[in-house]
């Protein structure tokens, strides 16, 4: 998950590309868009699922109270990496301990540990000087400590690691009171997190992949989910349906998936990219094509902005990108409305954790196709769900 530096905006905007006089970027028509807190910013940091997750929680929490909320990313990532390093260590290092994670892990250290506001928790890195995230330095240091017990030859070792490693997290990523004021009233971080008004029992995850049978859970294999919590699988088309009757309703919905290839524009667009109709619109034939650099070959396709080529969403070829690694889990992001081209095709509405990037200011614009195509999972209140499939699922919530 290669973080890099990215508040809601459709206005015009201009992006510089590489050999092309510079152009007004597409405007959106909003269709739908649900409450949603401000875009932060992960900055140096693999922390997408931690940042995505708690702003899907905050708009849970302005749905169901209207009062905004700022939650501590970094606390829910202090928790969370001491739990994945105790599994690491009991998995004698044949887990994965890395910076990424999935919305449920969110959740989980939530349930466990509760959850404290922003101003509870000093800023991210304060001993190194740095008001935001920067793991440049300290997760090599606790991948390598971590992995010094993990690999260990030794036939026993002791549990004084957690120790050191909370001095670490304390270092680096900032301490927590565990008592606070806020809004007048103490808290622990257990009480803060039982006065939101949420249940947090009712959020699951849902997929959609033909190498597990459909309308049962299934654990995605994904590197970032070392968590082995479920997904219910269900057919393309009834993912899709479940996203738009969330939005419909007043739901956002996390999503994780891919952002790694040309579909995936660093100016603010999602698109299922069919790179062979692509080629010849930006005035090139494939094999012309090849000989030009990366840089100019994402520069043209870039140019064609919403009239770019897509591919035709199918559950064979989604299969197909997620057996062959064309399609991986490496981003999650927050899906909360939907908007249209000037074309006329829809679009999802979602917020990003790269700061004020982009041509709008950190708001994505996803075609319904590329979610269809690269979603690894969805994760949502069951209540968004219709009851057909909530008994599908038979859930003993």
């Amino acid at each position: 998950m290669t973080p890099l530096k990215m508040l809601l905006s459709v206005a015009f905007a201009t992006t510089a590309l590489a050999g092309f006089a510079q152009s007004k970027a597409p405007v959106f028509t909003t269709i739908k868009a649900n409450a949603i807190t401000s875009v932060k910013d992960q900055n140096r940091s693999g922390t997408c699922w931690d940042y995505a997750t708690c702003g899907f929680l905050e708009s849970e929490i302005l749905r169901k109270t209207g009062k905004t909320v700022d939650l501590a990313e970094m606390y829910v990532a202090y928790q969370d990496y001491l739990d994945c390093a105790d599994y690491h260590i009991r998995m004698h290092g044949s887990s994965r301990f890395s910076e990424g994670g999935s919305c449920d892990d969110v959740v989980s250290v939530i349930k466990r540990f509760g959850i404290v506001p922003e101003e509870a928790m000093t800023r991210p890195g304060a001993m190194v000087g740095d008001s935001l995230a920067n793991f440049n330095e300290f997760f090599p240091a606790l991948e390598a400590y971590v992995n010094n017990y993990a690999d260990s030859k030794q036939t026993s070792i002791t549990t004084q690691w957690r120790q050191g490693m909370t001095g670490i997290l304390d270092a680096y990523l900032g301490t927590y009171q565990k008592e606070f004021t806020y809004g007048g009233k103490r808290y622990t971080p257990q009480t803060f997190a039982a006065s939101l008004g949420l249940d947090w029992d009712d959020y699951i995850s849902v997929t959609s992949y033909t190498h597990h049978p459909f309308n049962e859970w299934m654990v995605i294999e994904a590197p970032y989910k070392w968590r082995p919590r479920p997904s219910f699988n269900i057919p393309l088309d009834q993912m899709m349906a479940v996203i738009d009757n969330a939005l419909a309703h007043g739901y956002c919905v996390a999503w994780g998936g891919d952002v790694s290839g040309d579909n995936f524009s660093r100016s603010g667009i999602g698109l299922a990219l069919d790179k062979q109709k692509a080629y010849s619109l930006a005035g090139s034939d494939a094999e012309r094509w090849l000989k030009l650099p990366k840089a100019q070959q994402k520069s043209k396709l870039d140019s064609l902005g919403v009239d770019e080529p897509e591919v035709t969403p199918t559950q064979a070829l989604r299969q197909k990108y997620f057996d062959t690694w064309e399609s991986t889990y490496d981003h999650v992001m927050l899906i909360f409305g939907t908007a249209k081209d000037k074309n006329g095709k829809e679009y999802y509405m979602v917020k990003n954790s790269w700061g004020d990037y982009g041509n709008y200011h950190g708001i994505w614009y996803l075609s319904k196709s590329f979610v269809a195509m690269y979603t690894t999972y969805i994760f949502l209140n069951k209540h968004a769900l219709d009851k057909r499939l909530l008994d599908k699922m038979a859930v003993r919530f």
